[in-house]
């Protein structure tokens, strides 16, 4: 536990130095769904009926951004070597680079949510299950997109791979999470949506730095 800590104040000072990677993130999130309007016309109830689906696949897209270099600065100083020869040195980075993004990303994107909701003219029914099933569901997006960059390390091209292998596996977060907010507007129960969101949450952080570590171990042979 206490190399995890220091993994995770490491990576938060990090992030500090470079506020942009956060930045960039909320500014796709924002910019990206303000877009839809200009595509599909700006009229409030048909921006109303797709704001859901809208609001987490944009999520999800910007929060695989800044996760292309997650593990690069290892890789070149060599960290990555020294913790591959510790038992739990590699699942506590995976794990702590994911908590990392969780608070320099994910929270950013969270606080953004219900502006852009409103952008999106959303009824205010679904705000509630909006914020809870991102609470749920970005954790897991962040895991699983951790994991894909520890298999993209190193790798030509390591954001179009990275891309290919999370966006598959992020498919049923984006299906529960949106289906959570449809049926809080049409006043259905949300409940099963974010028992399953927390499941997933809950295999993601079971399995995630088992997977993260083993492809790290790939990327180093």
């Amino acid at each position: 536990m206490n190399g995890f800590a220091l993994l995770l104040a490491r990576d938060l000072r990090l992030a500090l130095r470079r506020p942009g990677d956060a930045g960039v993130a909320v500014a796709f999130f924002v910019v990206a769904a303000c877009l839809f309007p200009f595509g599909v016309g700006a009229e409030p109830q048909l921006l109303a009926r797709i704001a859901p689906g809208v609001l987490w696949a944009v999520a999800l897209l910007a929060s695989l951004l800044p996760l292309e270099r997650l593990f690069l600065a290892e890789a070149e100083d060599g960290a990555l070597d020294r913790l591959a020869l510790s038992p739990h040195g590699l699942m506590s980075l995976v794990l702590a680079k994911a908590c990392a993004q969780g608070l320099i990303v994910g929270l950013p994107l969270l606080i953004a949510s219900p502006l852009v909701a409103l952008l999106l003219n959303m009824d205010a029914r679904g705000y509630g299950a909006l914020l809870a099933a991102l609470v749920l569901g970005m954790p897991t997006l962040l895991l699983i997109g951790t994991v894909a960059a520890a298999l993209s390390t190193g790798a030509r091209r390591g954001g179009m791979l990275l891309a290919l292998l999370a966006l598959p596996l992020d498919l049923p977060v984006l299906i529960f999470g949106a289906g959570a907010v449809q049926a809080a507007l049409v006043g259905d129960p949300v409940a099963a949506y974010l028992q399953v969101l927390a499941g997933l949450l809950l295999g993601a952080l079971v399995l995630t730095p088992i997977a993260g570590a083993a492809a790290l171990k790939l990327a180093l042979e």
